[in-house]
């Protein structure tokens, strides 16, 4: 009987739908287990066969567990709102809603045809309102919570109503945009609208003024992964530099926490560290250098507060709110055409261009230690969101300080009197001087640094600062609130409108969701409104609580809503709690669902989100978990991060001013072009010459010269991309050589955390090896079945449990690409031996069964079961089947390795020498010679010294 894969896997693909065997309940009676892929977002182009290589390894892993006894939840589901989505409605004139549709039916079918063990019964869509219903909820509860820094936690925003009430804002102690400071009575005699601007410096949800990166030909904010060299990844755009008013998520206040739970989460060091460096804790101090006009003070904040006597100058970032009060008329016009110069530089590039730019403001301020003027600069180099967005510079002791005073010739005072001073002086990588200790020998009133190591000096400095009033000493986080705003239509609605005098009230929650409306078009309106400010039926009735038509707007009951909508991280933001409970219309997950789940054990996803969907996943979970909707702080215990599949691209090699191509071992003797070419029309790195005819019009006359009958294309690794035609589509893997052989063969391209290139020249191998197992089960007369009931032998037990030990120990540390090589081993091991016996193969299948579930359904079925092979026990490994009784010994003369010799285990080491010895191939190379020394390496060599 021949190994039909199509048949096969369209029949289970089927039947798994039809018994509904993904589906998965709160079960008490066994141990939950949660596993879960990073949100994909469907692109129109569908998956190539990179993407599914978390999935593949997520979906093994979650069969494992199941097969261990475990109730496994295993989702999938759709971040479906998004930019690429509305770009492509604006150039086609559809709604991006069909659009979006059409691609996650592409999506489903693609996924289906790899058979993964998804819920799909439990499937989200963060543009369906039943799921956004639930994003809004959340904003809402932000909108109307503050962070309390004494009990680290949220609290309703009307506990901070009372403080203020009964004692204005002392002992309040919360996170916030200002510190503020007022009486009860000063409050009390505040207008409603005062109040409300007063609590927005305060809300976890707020309206502020922020800087973001502004497209105006896409009219819409973007995201920092969304912009490179200063043009938007989505059509190339020029993106400047703006502060805008927008809402934003209060993430700094979580700054600690999000620190201290990274303590609690099996994730890669490496990860770890790159959270730990965004969100950047500093301890130092605060200061107030005092303007030389005495008109105000500017706050700085640093680290190193004992090299404040080496303050040569000051540096303001360009969007600081110092810079429009401290530029001077005589320098207005240089300051002005700089700031439009660095406009369009996002903060990462500026962070990683050490180019120095900068221009002199006019104003100077007063070291308040050793009463010097300084001159105040301002440069890209420092950046608005860290500290105060001005620095005190120490070019003697900062290198890129340094670089900026060399460059505009600027003094350079060391500490340290007779220290070295120049561009070897510093340590690149640390951005300090190199063997030169860093503490002033100066003194300033009570202040006296002599003698003192760097740590004392810093201590010190900082005490006098704050005992002298002079600053405060202060903890700060590289950690910006998020930016939540987005000027497009595709979009979560903010369930928000704008009082009579312009402040934001929330909809009561039980009118949610608030959805989306018609428009014309998806383009900003022509006064540069969003989107929204095309919907005709967008304001919302008070009274009646509901949407109602825009031309009814009075400002007393009925008021304009919103035209903002929310950026993609909304909705990818809790989606795995969402999953825990998908279709409950009460609560975004129940108490009893999230108790039974809790949270995510094994998350799977690429590395690029590791600043950005981590941190806002873990920032809102604990939010959640502050107003008791999740039970669990963490989200995702465990966290693996796949490699990336390359392109293998293929050449052809065109001989210039012809439409001639030459093979590639030909093509030294010819003046050639390379030019890519589509791998689906190569094979092992033959070009099907009538393929490449069709492929292209402009080749429709192509000639070869050929090698050995053959046109051989060259070959490179790159980035997989249509525009070098090395995109591989999933399907075209599975119609050729089914799911069971693609899930296989990406497993086996190497370790899973490490990024390898797709090569379909070794797929074969893993197609012969699936076809040979079948033939394994149908091993009768003419392929009929051939399983037996008979007793199997000690090595054939032998070659199984190997095999258990092995993939166990495997999948439990992701080491899939071994497990592959390990099934080989044992199928050639029992082919060897002509195994048969049903003790052997069955458990053989439910250890396959996760990485080539279709053939193992297959064959289970075919043993004579009735359930599906997803319920089966996972075999436990016998390590007495294990133990060796024979050794394999290389048999060495001089050294020299001769022949083997295989030895019962338990031989003393006489019975080997004589075993070695009196072997028929040992008189040949011993001869009439004695030997001097017999030198035994247990169970490896002997080494008989002539």
């Amino acid at each position: 009987m021949d190994y039909t894969f199509r048949e096969i896997e369209k029949k289970w693909r089927e039947r798994w739908i039809a018994d509904k065997t993904y589906e998965v309940h709160e079960d008490h009676a066994r141990p939950k287990y949660y596993v879960l892929d990073m949100f994909p977002y469907p692109s129109g182009a569908g998956l190539h066969v990179g993407h599914p290589l978390g999935y593949i390894a997520s979906d093994i892993y979650a069969r494992y567990k199941r097969l261990c006894g475990f109730n496994v939840l295993h989702p999938m589901g759709y971040d479906a709102y998004g930019l690429p989505a509305e770009q492509y409605a604006i150039q086609t004139g559809q709604h991006p809603e069909v659009t979006t549709v059409n691609n996650i039916n592409r999506y489903r079918e693609q996924l289906d045809k790899i058979g993964f063990s998804f819920d799909w019964s439990r499937e989200v869509r963060t543009c369906e309102p039943t799921y956004y219903h639930w994003t809004q909820w959340a904003f809402l509860r932000m909108f109307g919570s503050y962070y309390c820094n004494i009990g680290q936690h949220a609290q309703p925003i009307e506990k901070l109503i009372a403080a203020f009430e009964a004692n204005g804002t002392e002992g309040v102690n919360a996170a916030c945009t200002e510190e503020l400071s007022f009486t009860a009575a000063e409050w009390q005699a505040m207008s409603e609208r005062e109040r409300q601007q007063t609590l927005m410096n305060y809300r976890l949800a707020y309206l502020g003024d922020t800087m973001v990166n502004w497209c105006p030909q896409l009219g819409t904010v973007l995201a920092n992964d969304e912009v490179s060299e200063g043009l938007s990844i989505r059509g190339g755009y020029p993106v400047e530099q703006k502060v805008m008013r927008q809402w934003c998520l209060r993430v700094s206040a979580y700054a600690q926490r999000l620190l201290d739970g990274l303590d609690t989460l099996d994730w890669s060091d490496s990860l770890k560290e790159t959270q730990r460096n965004w969100i950047g804790r500093s301890e130092g101090a605060e200061m107030l250098f005092p303007l030389a006009d005495g008109s105000e003070s500017l706050k700085i904040f640093t680290t190193r507060a004992d090299t404040v006597f080496g303050v040569t100058f000051m540096v303001l970032a360009p969007e600081s709110e110092y810079v429009g009060r401290l530029t001077t008329d005589a320098q207005r016009a240089d300051v002005e055409a700089y700031l439009e110069a660095v406009k369009r530089r996002t903060e990462r590039e500026r962070i990683a261009d050490h180019k120095v730019t900068g221009v002199f403001s006019g104003s100077y301020a007063i070291n308040p230690l050793t009463g010097e003027q300084i001159p105040i600069w301002i440069s890209d180099y420092v950046l608005a969101g860290y500290g105060t967005g001005a620095i005190m510079a120490v070019p003697a002791h900062d290198s890129r300080d340094y670089a900026f005073a060399r460059h505009f010739n600027l003094p350079i005072v060391p500490l340290i009197e007779g220290c070295d001073v120049s561009e070897e002086s510093f340590d690149a990588k640390e951005g300090r001087m190199i063997n030169s200790p860093m503490a002033g020998r100066e003194r300033a009133g009570g202040l006296v640094l002599n003698g003192m190591d760097v740590p004392e000096a810093i201590a010190a400095t900082k005490r006098y600062i704050a005992a002298e009033g002079l600053g405060r000493i202060k903890v700060n986080y590289r950690l910006r609130d998020a930016i939540f705003s987005r000027q497009r239509y595709w979009g979560e609605p903010f369930p928000i409108y704008y009082d009579a005098d312009g402040m934001p009230r929330p909809l009561p929650e039980e009118c949610l969701p608030l959805r989306l409306p018609e428009v014309d078009k998806f383009l900003p309106t022509e006064t540069g409104e969003p989107p929204l400010g095309r919907a005709t039926h967008w304001a919302w009735d008070s009274a009646k609580r509901e949407v109602t038509d825009n031309s009814r707007i009075d400002n007393q009951t009925i008021f304009p809503l919103e035209l903002c909508t929310m950026p993609g991280f909304a909705g990818s933001s809790a989606y795995y709690l969402r999953y825990m409970d998908p279709h409950n219309d009460r609560a975004l997950v129940s108490p009893e669902a999230d108790a039974y789940w809790r949270n995510v054990d094994l998350y799977i996803g690429g590395t690029e989100h590791a600043t950005g969907h981590l941190i806002y996943s873990r920032f809102w979970n604990k939010f959640l978990f502050d107003v008791g909707t999740s039970c669990e702080e963490e989200p995702f215990r465990k966290l693996i991060n796949q490699g990336m599949i390359q392109g293998r691209s293929n050449f052809v090699y065109r001989i210039v001013g012809t439409n001639r191509f030459v093979s590639y071992g030909l093509k030294g003797d010819y003046d050639v072009t390379p030019i890519h070419v589509d791998v689906n029309i190569v094979s092992n790195d033959v070009l099907d010459l009538d393929a490449f005819r069709a492929w292209n019009p402009e080749y429709r006359d192509a000639e070869f010269v050929l090698e050995d009958g053959r046109y051989l294309c060259g070959w490179a690794v790159e980035k997989m991309s249509k525009s070098m035609y090395n995109v591989v589509n999933p399907d075209t893997i599975v119609e050729k050589y089914g799911a069971d052989t693609l899930r296989l063969y990406e497993m086996f391209l190497g370790p899973l955390e490490q990024s390898k290139p797709w090569d379909t020249n070794g797929i074969d191998g893993v197609f012969r090896f699936l076809k040979k197992l079948w033939a394994t089960y149908y091993s009768g007369p003419d392929g009929a079945w051939g399983v037996v009931d008979d007793e199997p032998t000690a090595d054939e037990l032998k070659a199984l449990h190997k095999l258990i030990k092995k993939v166990t120990h495997d999948i439990e540390h992701f080491s899939y690409n071994t497990s592959v090589s390990a099934f080989m081993i044992c199928l050639n091991e029992l082919t060897t031996l002509r195994c048969r016996k049903r003790a052997v193969l069955e458990p053989l299948l439910i250890v396959l069964a996760p990485f080539a579930p279709h053939i193992a359904e297959e064959l289970w079925h075919a043993l004579g079961h009735t359930t599906t092979i997803c319920d089966a026990a996972w075999p436990d490994y016998n390590e007495q089947y294990l133990i060796e009784t024979t050794v394999r010994y290389a048999v060495s003369f001089n050294g020299k390795t001769r022949f083997n010799l295989e030895l019962p285990a338990d031989l003393d080491r006489a019975s080997i020498e004589r075993a070695a010895l009196g072997h028929d191939a040992a008189a040949k190379w011993i001869g009439d010679k004695t030997p001097k020394k017999i030198i035994i390496v247990p169970n490896k060599i002997i080494n008989i010294v002539l």
